[in-house]
């Protein structure tokens, strides 16, 4: 009976309205069409409005963070952190950058070679049984 009490309304911030709720992968926090996970140790049922919007502005400021360097020249280039560090994304397809490569001093023309020049996964062959 306590899920029914959900999706709950905190209240506003920035003129949206907030709200907790529990989805598919957890518990959240809705602000506008901003979806925010929330920490292990928080329950949506208890959460207050002062740590939903503390946690709304961590999730922006890592946001705003994992950006290193975009080109102008070319949109769909772009050098971004990762989880397990930075790397290279062109269009859709990510590739990781060499050991000695400075992130922040990669120009244009070296993203492009480090992306030509990726190894090529193997296949694994299984044998039929």
């Amino acid at each position: 009976m306590e899920l029914f009490k959900l999706p709950r309304t905190l209240g506003e911030f920035e003129g949206l309205v907030i709200k907790a709720n529990i989805g598919r992968f957890g518990p959240y926090v809705q602000h506008g069409k901003a979806f925010v996970s929330i920490p292990k140790e928080e329950d949506p049922m208890s959460i207050t409005l002062e740590k939903a919007i503390e946690i709304i502005e961590n999730k922006r400021i890592s946001d705003a963070n994992k950006i290193i360097k975009l080109f102008p020249e070319r949109e769909d280039v772009q050098l971004l952190n990762g989880r397990w560090g930075p790397f290279l994304k062109i269009g859709k397809g990510n590739f990781k950058l060499p050991k000695d490569a400075d992130p922040e001093k990669l120009t244009l023309e070296e993203c492009l070679h480090i992306a030509d020049n990726q190894p090529t996964k193997k296949k694994v062959v299984r044998k039929k049984k």
